[in-house]
């Protein structure tokens, strides 16, 4: 595996860990409709949470939460809607994204953004 997809993993769990510890139950990891990947979804208080996690080990080329392109952000709003129709999920949604950062002693700068990004 290469060591990019190693550092996603990693970032991954570490987001899901964060989640769980802030109350969110986890639904579905890593939930593949067509060409779209959500890497989490998630439930807290009644609304079902799609999460994208970027992880990066340094910030030369600019923070994680700035490589989510409007194209990805498509794919997965497409794929949260296939979701919650075949959940018949009749409440609300969000679409959050967590950063996570590698600092020079590994370790992990978490930032959770909270509606991150709406798509029409």
């Amino acid at each position: 595996m290469a060591s990019h997809n190693k550092l996603g993993q990693f970032g991954e769990d570490i987001a899901r860990s964060y989640l769980l510890k802030n109350g969110y139950e986890i639904l579905a990891t890593n939930w593949r409709y067509l060409r779209a990947e959500v890497d989490i979804i998630c439930k807290k208080d009644k609304i079902i949470v799609f999460v994208e996690v970027k992880s990066r080990s340094n910030i030369q080329y600019g923070e994680p939460e700035s490589f989510l392109s409007n194209a990805q952000e498509q794919r997965i709003f497409d794929a949260a809607n296939e979701y919650i129709d075949q959940i018949d999920h009749q409440g609300e949604i969000r679409f959050d994204l967590i950063s996570i950062r590698f600092d020079k002693e590994n370790e992990a700068i978490i930032k959770h953004f909270k509606d991150a990004f709406l798509s029409n």
